[in-house]
């Protein structure tokens, strides 16, 4: 089953690599990944979508939060949350649907962001779900191309942060 989680993190060299590294030596695909920095630049906010079985979900998580540089990682996939992904896509179509593509844009509330004679370029954000309906919905216009950005996510829980301090680098690591 997919898990999204949520992790803050210290803005340093390797930090990705360490959460990534946990993953895949535990033989777990990244479905997806998106990272940023945060308000603070000495933080960024991760949000992964990994396929995990659901009995180890929490083990996940408690790896997670042994590592280096992070401060905290939450598991978001039952949690009350808001998850948005974006899709750029390209439709190629004749010029008698260009108007229908039009229309269905705006029915997902998406937006044209180039217009050409052979079709257009088009920006989609929303839910994973909805936008694989806007996918389908817009390869039946013509030839398209998609490219898709992993899930962003937040947390609607009150709950205020608990942040861990990190856990220091062995002294093998650390450079004077």
């Amino acid at each position: 089953m997919l898990q999204t989680i949520s992790i803050l993190l210290e803005n340093k060299p390797g930090a990705l690599l360490r959460v990534t590294g946990v993953l895949s030596a535990r033989g777990y695909n990244i479905e997806s990944l998106t990272v940023a920095k945060t308000f603070d630049p000495e933080l960024s906010r991760m949000t992964i979508t990994v396929d995990v079985e659901d009995r180890l979900r929490a083990q996940v998580i408690k790896q997670m939060n042994k590592l280096v540089n992070v401060l905290q990682a939450v598991d978001l996939t039952d949690a009350p949350a808001v998850i948005r992904e974006m899709v750029l896509l390209r439709v190629r179509c004749p010029q008698e649907s260009r108007t229908a593509v039009l229309k269905e844009a705006e029915i997902f509330q998406a937006r044209v962001v180039d217009s050409s004679v052979e079709g257009f370029a088009i920006e989609a954000t929303g839910d994973p779900e909805k936008l694989d309906e806007f996918i389908d919905v817009m390869r039946s216009y013509g030839e398209i191309e998609v490219t898709r950005s992993g899930g962003v996510a937040m947390s609607l829980e009150s709950k205020k942060l608990k942040l861990q301090p990190p856990v220091p680098a062995p002294a093998a690591l650390q450079t004077t």
